[in-house]
């Protein structure tokens, strides 16, 4: 690798202020550069450029009259985004049959591909993407609804017990679905809670509705791909069934057909075929095709006795379920803290994150509706636009990557062969500390930073990205082994954490733990060549007595767990 090259080439990015182009080199070359001290963080800050020469990084003066990301005008479309969004989806497809669907988006499961024409309707089994605006999988239902002239239904398969759920994830889940219950009321679109495993329940509903075809969702995880395989097997032979990933922009299939290593082996994949698929949503409009099997009334009082989760942890405040709640708090990011998100998203103390995760994982908001909201502000503030696409978009779809590609996504041997060996030459090296699950879950260790990031955790649902980090690195630090580790991790994290339960979530515990899309650094003990992070390493971060004092963690006098 020719050093001085690439170096010019991030010098002459970062005086266009393309600071994409600029990580992206950064991360095409990751390993040369981190050999010459070159790191990423010296080109977060748009006011100054750097300059490489004869191996020495210079910080240059801030360039003249370099753009600041100014506060986003307020007019009435900026501050009533439900209705200026209606009016967007209507500009650009009054029904779905206006626009030319991508077809990329879909996956046939079925070896049977037309509707039948005796059918009385198309369902929507709806899983992951919790929504009916913004949805190309209901989209795509109602396409077929529409020209084979049918009903449109919605159908959602409610189980008593998922993966970690607790009673703060089903109430959240519960909400969002009422909410889509009365939408569906004023569209002509049938919408059916159903009780049970997805394969006992849909082959009945489909008999009994006359359903000619069966559109579902796509969910990389286990559980997911055994109920889709399931349901396959289990309903009549004769109708096609097929799959759209509405979560993902560039969907899971033309975006990679393997594993990739990391964000620079996965980033061109996907930003190459953004302008494909970074698309406007049509309308979801009224459904002009009425079914002679109406749904039945909803009690939802009962849809949550039927539950069987644990209750103590009970719903948070600070987050209004369901997709409006989403998409105020999308527009409220964007007018009031996107500003921040480049140079103060690794600031736990500001508020300055978009705080989507919890109605990104229930599929309550689209991903691809936060990144047309977030472009709406480029020329303001381009460079926190680029990073908040980094984001959402590559690392996110990165994460979905790993666990759709990788079967071990949630234990050691998920991890890279270096990492793997590197854990088990450390496995017995003296912990300085160790706990247990439910001493790290009652938030008792040592170290008041740790309890502080727990207690945030359990009382809001949700942990700041940064403190995550640390917070499952001492976990690994502070147990007996990287597998145990791993589980109490992952536990805590899913019990808790409403974004939980989520290929984001497994990647960030596999991150710190086992350096899934990370590099070997230093080794050390316990850790071996997995990245590092410190309490006095936060300290040097933000003022951490700020983040202590707001939660309230305290030092506790350690006591080895019981054997």
């Amino acid at each position: 690798m020719n050093i001085n090259k690439v170096a010019r080439q991030i010098t002459n990015f970062a005086k266009q202020f393309n600071w994409l182009s600029v990580k992206g080199v950064i991360h095409n070359f990751g390993d040369n550069l981190y050999r010459y001290n070159l790191f990423e963080n010296l080109f977060r800050n748009s006011q100054r450029y750097i300059h490489y020469y004869n191996n020495q990084v210079y910080k240059m003066a801030p360039i003249e009259n370099e753009p600041v990301a100014k506060k986003p005008k307020l007019d009435d479309e900026s501050l009533d985004i439900m209705k200026r969004l209606v009016k967007e989806r209507k500009e650009a497809g009054e029904t779905v049959l206006d626009v030319k669907f991508n077809k990329k988006r879909v996956q046939m499961l079925s070896k049977e591909q037309e509707v039948s024409e005796d059918s009385d309707g198309i369902v929507y089994w709806m899983n992951r993407d919790q929504r009916i605006q913004d949805n190309w999988a209901l989209l795509f239902a109602q396409r077929l609804a529409l020209k084979n002239k049918m009903s449109l239904h919605v159908a959602f398969c409610l189980l008593p017990s998922y993966m970690e759920y607790t009673y703060r994830h089903y109430n959240f889940m519960l909400k969002g679905l009422e909410e889509i219950e009365k939408e569906c009321q004023t569209r002509g679109i049938e919408f059916h809670l159903l009780y049970g495993e997805p394969s006992e329940v849909l082959p009945s509903f489909i008999e009994k509705h006359h359903i000619g075809g069966l559109v579902t969702d796509f969910c990389p995880l286990r559980l997911a791909k055994k109920q889709l395989k399931e349901v396959k097997k289990s309903i009549p032979k004769h109708v096609p069934m097929c799959q759209v990933d509405a979560h993902n922009i560039v969907p899971i299939w033309e975006a990679s057909d393997k594993q990739e290593y990391g964000a620079r082996t996965i980033r061109r994949k996907i930003t190459d075929q953004l302008p494909t698929f970074l698309t406007k949503f049509p309308h979801v409009t009224k459904h002009k095709y009425q079914s002679k099997h109406k749904a039945e009334s909803i009690d939802w009082s009962a849809a949550e006795k039927f539950i069987d989760v644990d209750r103590t942890v009970g719903p948070v405040d600070w987050c209004t379920p369901g997709t409006t709640g989403g998409l105020t708090n999308l527009n409220e990011f964007c007018l009031k803290r996107l500003r921040k998100f480049n140079t103060s998203r690794n600031d736990p103390n500001v508020k300055a994150i978009s705080m989507m995760s919890p109605w990104l994982h229930f599929g309550q908001v689209s991903a691809q509706r936060c990144i047309l909201e977030a472009k709406r502000y480029n020329k303001q503030m381009s460079e926190a636009v680029a990073n908040f696409i980094e984001e959402t978009v590559v690392r996110r779809e990165l994460s979905d990557n790993y666990c759709f590609y990788q079967e071990n996504y949630d234990n050691i041997n998920g991890a890279y062969d270096w990492a793997r060996n590197t854990l088990n030459d450390h496995k017995k090296d003296k912990r300085t500390h160790i706990y247990s699950r439910e001493q790290f879950a009652e938030a008792k260790t040592h170290d008041d930073l740790w309890n502080s990031a727990q207690i945030q955790l359990v009382t809001e649902g949700k942990l700041h990205g940064f403190m995550r980090m640390y917070w499952a690195k001492k976990v690994l630090e502070w147990s007996r082994s990287p597998e145990e580790a791993l589980e109490i991790a992952l536990y805590l994290n899913d019990h808790y954490a409403l974004d939980g339960n989520d290929p984001n979530g497994f990647v960030g515990v596999m991150w710190s733990i086992c350096g899934i899309h990370d590099q070997g650094w230093a080794e050390r003990e316990v850790f071996g060549k997995i990245r590092f992070m410190n309490y006095a390493g936060c300290k040097r971060k933000f003022k951490i007595n700020e983040y202590i004092s707001r939660y309230g963690g305290k030092c506790h006098k350690y006591t080895p767990p019981s054997k």
